[in-house]
């Protein structure tokens, strides 16, 4: 099949750094802040009701919120997502579609999970969305007909997710920091989700749904001695009970700072995340300086992070640091996606970066940037509904005083460089971290192994492995030429396949960038024509031509003309199926054996471009290029799947570029011999 990735790579690569570089606004002079307290009651079941009365807009909000603690969910991981899925789809009074048909009647907005409910509407029919919400979050209607639609969907959804490299990368993380029978190291496998029963959703929202722990925040245009009449009638039929009391072991950082490494021969980047747990509790007197510490180390693009990895050494577009606070044990985690071949070196960097925070101090310059940043934040949050409803919970479930938001402008601007540091050594453990790591294993552990940092090496579900073998011998009597022929055999033959002259595939995608999701099409003709576009409704975003005159690139309007390598490149890619070329060029070799997606397959360089071989099924499963821009190099990973026989050639029906991020191209139509004329390599 042909080749697609290298303009996609630009296009993205373009939007993603212009979304970066948006310079952010400063805050202006902190007004003083002024939260009105709640008026309080409490029901006879236990639901705790704040009201805060603000008459300024005609619009009335309710959070409804279950201050559980966390639990954890052993064999069946997932049902308390799947008791989330579930909730909202009507009630046992009425359907799923009059509950969203009267919501949608009064403008309202109205969600739920398995530990809280959410509405907003405007006050003139406060009373009534109310009581959709109340009846919707205490009589929900578990249907096996929506159970099973909702359990699919997770599991297609867990299914999509085990290539992704960030997603294992985090997983892994924290089933290692907080261990896998941990509420926060668990995670939900096919396996797990597989064993959910609609029985155990059902025991899951009678164990946990319960008023003992929770909280009603009403703020908006209501008074206070006609809403409570109304809450005591819909939530003092809310059978009373508590929650169970589950224990687990807190955990505990590991002795040593340890490089933990899971191999993702697929990935063309490496996930850098660098962990470890804490107990940081708002109300303590450190809270403000190690949000501040943490911020200054990886909060936005002026933090120390971000100016070595992405400004000084442009091996990412972007490093982060954040710490957890609560009344539970939490994690400081600082990360990046990292170019591969910059892996141990982004390493040395982010240990440099954190002993920086620990023993300089931060210039008066930086402190204050940031503290006004905080400030201008906590300024802009606190004229929403649901931030107050956030601060008024959080004072009763953190136990905090009273005027802590009322104070918290002067808390932050109190905060001095001397805090700072000496918050950063409490929290920043340096020399007790995981150094967790997600990469291509044969690129990326020489390098790593330089460091002489101890290395463990885990699975994608965070099992303990030995060293992993990045290349195999290859057998005696394979060559490349056998690997191509063997190829063409196994999608349907040398005369199925040269019968091929045009192949048309339409697809859709989707980015972290578009509203909607992405329109793919690719067609090729075998006389050395090719076009590839990808676009949004009838908007086309990027669009690539190979004809016989040469070839151009469209890009947000702009068309250029490719020439040089590129141009030879792309029309050498210009075709339907290159195997038919490949098997007949001398030189190709075998380099090796490598693992892809967790099968063998055979690698043969061709350029810089290497393609990958399944050696069980004959068939193409990879390929992977690399690219220069701007002066560094990257690998680019096309992976190939779903193959689907079309007038007796199989071709695939799901690709995916990983370009920084995963392009999961979904094919609904592929047409062989038809579809494609002269028209469309214009």
């Amino acid at each position: 099949m042909k080749k697609t990735s290298i303009l996609i790579f630009i296009l993205f690569l373009t939007a993603m750094m212009q979304a970066q570089d948006r310079p952010q606004p400063k805050p202006g002079k902190a007004p003083v802040v002024n939260i009105k307290k709640p008026q309080t009651f409490v029901l006879a079941n236990g639901l705790k009701v704040m009201i805060v009365e603000d008459h300024k807009l005609p619009r009335v909000t309710y959070n409804l919120t279950l201050d559980n603690a966390p639990f954890p969910e052993g064999k069946i991981k997932g049902v308390d997502e799947l008791t989330s899925r579930l909730m909202g789809n009507g009630s046992k009074k009425i359907t799923k579609d009059l509950f969203n048909e009267e919501i949608d009647f009064f403008g309202a907005n109205v969600n739920f999970s398995s530990q809280a409910a959410y509405a907003s509407s405007f006050s003139n029919y406060a009373n009534r969305i109310l009581e959709l919400m109340a009846d919707g979050a205490l009589n929900p209607n578990f249907t096996q007909v929506e159970f099973d639609k909702e359990k699919a969907k997770m599991l297609e959804g867990i299914k999509a997710q085990e290539k992704s490299v960030p997603t294992i990368a985090n997983r892994v993380g924290d089933a290692l920091v907080f261990g896998k029978t941990h509420p926060s190291g668990e995670f939900t496998t096919v396996e797990t989700l597989s064993n959910v029963t609609l029985t155990n959703v059902q025991t899951n929202y009678q164990n946990y749904f319960v008023p003992e722990n929770a909280y009603l925040v009403v703020i908006g245009d209501v008074k206070y001695n006609k809403i409570k009449p109304v809450i005591e009638k819909l939530f003092g039929s809310w059978q009373k009970g508590s929650a169970p009391k589950l224990s687990y072991t807190d955990p505990k950082n590991v002795d040593i700072t340890q490089i933990n490494f899971i191999d993702m021969p697929n990935a063309v980047q490496s996930e850098i995340s660098l962990v470890n747990t804490i107990n940081l509790k708002m109300s303590d007197p450190d809270f403000f300086p190690a949000a501040i510490a943490t911020y200054i180390l990886g909060g936005d693009i002026n933090s120390y992070l971000n100016m070595n990895l992405r400004e000084k050494h442009g091996w990412t577009y972007g490093a982060n640091a954040t710490i957890g606070s609560g009344k539970y044990v939490s994690k400081l985690k600082s990360a990046s996606a990292v170019r591969s071949i910059a892996t141990d070196s982004a390493v040395v960097e982010f240990i440099k970066e954190i002993k920086k925070i620990r023993t300089e101090k931060v210039s008066d310059e930086l402190l204050a940037n940031v503290k006004a940043g905080y400030i201008g934040r906590f300024v802009m949050q606190v004229q929403k509904p649901q931030a107050v409803a956030r601060y008024a919970l959080n004072i009763e479930t953190e136990k905090l005083p009273a005027d802590f938001y009322e104070n918290y402008i002067k808390n932050i601007t109190a905060v001095t460089a001397e805090q700072v540091q000496l918050a950063a050594n409490k929290y920043f453990l340096i020399d007790n971290t995981r150094i967790v790591i997600a990469g291509k294993g044969s690129e990326v552990l020489p390098g790593l192994e330089k460091l002489k940092i101890p290395i463990f090496y885990f699975d994608k579900y965070g099992n303990q492995l030995e060293k992993p073998v990045a290349k195999k011998e290859v057998p005696a009597g394979v060559t490349a030429k056998t690997v191509l022929d063997n190829y063409i055999k196994a999608i349907g033959g040398e005369k199925a396949v040269t019968s091929v002259k045009t192949i048309a595939m339409i697809g859709s995608t989707t980015i972290p960038q578009a509203p909607s999701p992405l329109t793919f099409t690719n067609k090729v003709d075998s006389k050395g024509k090719l076009m590839v576009e990808l676009a949004i409704g009838p908007m086309s975003l990027m669009k690539q031509v190979v004809n016989e005159k040469g070839a151009y690139v469209i890009q947000q309007g702009q068309r250029k003309n490719i020439e040089g390598t590129d141009l030879a490149e792309m029309k050498a890619s210009a075709t339907t199926f290159e195997e038919l070329q490949l098997s007949k060029k001398t030189g190709l070799t075998i380099s090796g054996i490598e693992s892809i997606n967790g099968n063998d397959a055979y690698a043969i360089p061709n350029g810089k471009t290497t393609l990958y071989y399944d050696v069980k099924s004959g068939l193409k499963v990879a390929e992977s290029k690399t690219v220069e821009q701007g002066g560094n190099k990257m690998t680019q990973t096309t992976n190939f799947g779903d193959y689907r026989e079309v007038k007796g050639v199989k071709v695939p029906f799901n690709i995916i570029q990983n370009i920084g991020f995963e392009l999961d191209i979904k094919m609904s139509e592929v047409k062989i011999n038809e579809g494609v004329s002269d028209a469309d390599f214009l």
